[in-house]
This record gives C-alpha cells, structure tokens and sequence, in this order.
C-alpha cells in the first residue's frame, strides 16, 4: 500500500479510484493507514473465507487472513488483470497499474 501512496498524486491525476481492503479490525485498519499516511480509502473486517470464495483470493486458513490479491477493473468493472499472490511476494504495483492504465489510453 505504501507504494500506490508514493504514487498517489499521479494514480489520482490519470483518473484511477483505488480501494484497499482487509480482513483486520477497523481500529487496527485505521493505524495502519494513519501510520503509512495513506489518502485513498481502507476497507476494513473483511470476511477472510467468503471473499476467498468469491475472488479466488488465497486463504491461510489457521491464521484467518488472505494473501495479497490485486484487481485492476475496467470502466465498466470488467477485470482487466488479477494478480493472486500465493505468500510474501506477487503484488500489483503502483508504477506497472499507471503503465498499463495509460497504455490502454494511447489504445482509444
């Protein structure tokens, strides 16, 4: 996350809305996002097994928490490009989400 805040004025100025979600408690979501000064809005309690069975997300079932999973959507909410990761690494980046959105601009 602290990624697309560091690009955060240049997400916003190409247009992108940008969501965070997390299975944490909303005390422990805000100070999280208070602590990496994020401006874009943090979901919060997010139901670790269901939003598994919905997405495709990988659940660590002992430890009731989903690894990294990644969706840009397209204006009309189609999925352009899921990245599911299986443990510490495989995330969607800020840089390669503005690249690839501006890309698909050059495409019109």
């Amino acid at each position: 996350m602290a990624d697309y805040q560091r690009l955060w004025t240049e997400i916003e100025s190409a247009g992108i809305g940008l969501v965070a979600a997390s299975v944490d408690p909303f005390e422990t979501a805000r100070d999280y996002a208070s602590d990496l000064g994020l401006e874009f809005p943090v979901g919060w309690g997010l139901q670790a097994e269901e939003v598994s069975k919905a997405t495709g997300a990988f659940f660590e079932p002992d430890r009731k928490f989903l690894y990294a999973t990644g969706f840009l959507l397209r204006p009309g909410g189609q999925i352009e490009v899921a990245c599911y990761s299986t443990g510490m690494l495989g995330r969607l980046v800020g840089g390669d989400v503005l690249r690839l959105v501006e890309y698909h601009k050059s495409m019109r």
